[in-house]
């Protein structure tokens, strides 16, 4: 059993720490460059640093006490999301930091893992029995969605509310509702998108109006990235297209290269042989959860691997995607990869809940 255990944690550990030693190099490379990224270097050692203390500090609470005290977290975060949107830090037209002097505090961030904490913990215990229990179910997941939702909303972080709907629709797959619940909200996703779009197209006005100039400004970017104009992504793909299988002396700028455009970054510094490696490393990453994901069953410990298998897998797609132009920049970081603190930071609370599976989820 402990030559097992061993064996998992090497194939969990050993592509998290070469994506580590991939943004770590992409920090330094960026910084010598760029002087604006001169500290990224630094201020992402101490957030990997701090990382792992997070995650083996889990390991000795227990993950059974984070979930006992889901509820507390959970609105200790909804009155951080509130205070943000007055005294926050307002960076790329987003009021979602908190500015901690030497590092930034972003709550949203944090509110991926209360919510996936919190929404396991309350629903597992809801019976599955008939339609009544399940619309109740569903309810309950909406509410407690839709609160966070509305406070990022505000800020606006887009990545963020996307995020926490796939969240939920991981609780809910886990859980198992009829069929006939899905038709109802692909119907009702359908009317919605069709009323949003005719207010949005011929009626700018009275959307901007309800939703506020931010939003509209970042709808406004999807339908830039689908009419193919977009100044990041062109030097994205400029960046991507000079580059060779191995690392070359070409260096093209891009904004925000560490966090949005880390992929772009990374094969500038590392060439293509870096892209396929990070691919890799994420391909492994993805098999492992999947394979305790299909193992386990605890129904509360299912619904959070099954939230996080959905965001930590739709970060990479959607990141990936959207340096290479198939998908709109919507600001979302990958994983273990892009620059940013509490992003950091909520991965490894994250694997410390779910490496550390203990007597409460047999």
């Amino acid at each position: 059993m402990k030559k097992k255990n061993i064996i998992n944690n090497l194939l969990l550990f050993i592509p998290i720490f070469i994506l580590i030693s991939i943004s770590l190099y992409n920090m330094y490379k960026v910084g010598i460059h760029f002087s604006i990224y001169k500290n990224y270097f630094f201020k992402q050692s101490l957030w990997f640093i701090i990382g792992f203390i997070i995650l083996f500090t889990i390991k000795f609470i227990k993950p059974k006490h984070l979930f006992k005290y889901s509820k507390l977290f959970y609105w200790i975060n909804i009155i951080l999301l509130i205070l943000v949107l007055f005294i926050g830090k307002t960076i790329n037209g987003s009021k979602a930091w908190f500015d901690l002097g030497f590092i930034s505090f972003q709550p949203s961030e944090l509110m991926k893992f209360t919510l996936a904490l919190y929404l396991s913990n309350t629903l597992s215990n809801i019976p599955n029995s008939n339609l009544k229990t399940q619309f109740k179910f569903i309810l309950n997941a909406l509410f407690l969605t839709l609160i966070p939702s509305l406070f990022v909303f505000l800020e606006p972080d887009t990545g963020a509310i996307i995020i926490y709907l796939l969240i939920m629709l991981g609780v809910i797959l886990v859980y198992k509702i009829n069929y006939k619940w899905y038709i109802f909200f692909f119907i009702l996703l359908l009317i919605i998108i069709i009323v949003f779009g005719y207010i949005f197209y011929f009626n700018k006005d009275i959307f901007i109006k309800i939703f506020g100039t931010s939003f509209f400004y970042r709808i406004d970017r999807i339908l830039t990235f689908i009419n193919n104009d977009s100044f990041q992504l062109d030097r994205a793909l400029i960046s991507i297209g000079s580059s060779r299988f191995l690392p070359n002396s070409k260096y093209v700028y891009i904004p925000e290269a560490p966090t949005d455009f880390i992929i772009a970054l990374t094969i500038s510094n590392i060439g293509l042989i870096g892209f396929f490696i990070t691919l890799l490393c994420f391909l492994l990453l993805d098999i492992y959860f999947l394979s305790l994901f299909f193992k386990t069953k605890n129904k509360q410990y299912k619904m959070f691997l099954s939230s996080f298998l959905l965001m930590f897998i739709f970060a990479q797609i959607q990141n990936i995607g959207m340096n290479i132009g198939l998908f709109p920049i919507i600001g979302l970081p990958l994983p273990f990869l892009s620059y940013g603190g509490t992003n950091i930071i909520v991965y490894f609370m994250f694997l410390g809940v779910i490496i550390h599976k203990n007597k409460h989820f047999d």
